[in-house]
């Protein structure tokens, strides 16, 4: 695999997301490269049993895991996600999350988080390959846009000093607008927090799903 469009802000470089309509928002790199936050709470605090956290970056949320007991993966492309995973101690895996993956139809949650149900540009499609990683009645937690209704889809660029990456596609979702797509594939919504940063859980159901 060749270097991540993130790799730069991963290393904790100051950054931005150019998108395809003219917009631009401020990725918190400190905050990925710290400890977990306070806020991220809402996320471990709902994890009581395996967990896969796709778009895992530098592992802040699966050294928060590990020390809560909890057993965590991370997957990420980045080779610089890999190296701070390595450096935190954290089990991570450099693949591509549609590709197969450890575990499929076992994990007891999968993470979205600090925007990543925007990887892909997709959220319908990425949302179903969570639920095909989910053991029946697993969660997906997913980190939302501010704006409740946002669903917006197209590509990104990451600005930092060392350059303008290559366009990706890439998406934004806000809680209502993701309960309305979970619904449309079979995922029922749990708990939502909205504030400075959104959250919503959606539930797999106990139905049969075939893999």
């Amino acid at each position: 695999m060749t270097v991540s469009a993130f790799d730069h802000a991963l290393g904790g470089n100051p950054a931005l997301l150019l998108r395809s309509d003219g917009g631009a928002v401020r990725l918190d790199v400190a905050r990925w490269n710290d400890s977990a936050s306070p806020e991220d709470a809402w996320l471990l605090d709902r994890c009581s049993g395996a967990v896969v956290d796709l778009g895992c970056g530098p592992g802040r949320l699966l050294s928060a895991l590990a020390d809560r007991g909890v057993p965590a993966l991370g997957i990420d492309v980045s080779p610089e996600a890999e190296t701070r995973c390595r450096r935190r101690g954290v089990p991570m895996l450099r693949a591509d999350l549609f590709a197969p993956l450890p575990g499929e139809g076992r994990w007891d949650h999968v993470l979205l988080a600090d925007g990543n149900i925007g990887i892909g540009g997709d959220p319908p499609r990425l949302l179903r390959r969570a639920d095909q990683l989910l053991r029946r009645g697993g969660s997906v937690l997913v980190e939302t846009d501010p704006d409740a209704d946002a669903y917006w889809r197209g590509s990104v660029r990451v600005a930092t000093a060392g350059g303008l990456g290559a366009p990706i596609p890439w998406a934004a979702i806000g809680t209502r607008a993701l309960q309305a797509v979970g619904r449309g594939i079979g995922l029922r919504t749990g708990s939502v927090r909205n504030g400075d940063r959104c959250f919503v859980e959606l539930r797999a159901g106990e139905r049969f799903r075939r893999r």
